[in-house]
């Protein structure tokens, strides 16, 4: 298991955590089979496998987060920044986007 794997699977609990959904839940929400969907989505937060593309989209739509949030390769920094500029109001995106913009 690379560490690449086991910070992907990292962000995908702390937005299932956030979003306040169970392993099983958040597996049933994105398609997954109820019977199978605990023990889906506990492998892919362990990091001992990891979703197709198809798959990461339902995730990312369930939880609220942009897709690239799971993909911030080696950066917290942006990987953070992408889960919070995903929860804040437009109003506060737009400030937000002004600000980079200058």
């Amino acid at each position: 298991m690379s560490e690449a794997d086991q910070r992907w699977g990292a962000r995908l609990k702390q937005a299932r955590l956030n979003a306040g959904l169970s392993q099983k839940m958040l597996g049933i929400e994105a398609g997954i089979d109820a019977f199978v969907a605990s023990t889906r989505i506990n492998r892919y937060e362990l990091g001992i496998h990891r979703p197709d593309l198809l798959t990461v989209r339902k995730l990312a739509k369930v939880l609220d987060v942009p897709v690239a949030f799971f993909f911030a390769d080696e950066d917290d920094d942006i990987a953070e920044l992408l889960f919070r500029y995903s929860k804040v109001a437009p109003s506060v995106r737009m400030a937000v986007f002004k600000l980079l913009a200058e």
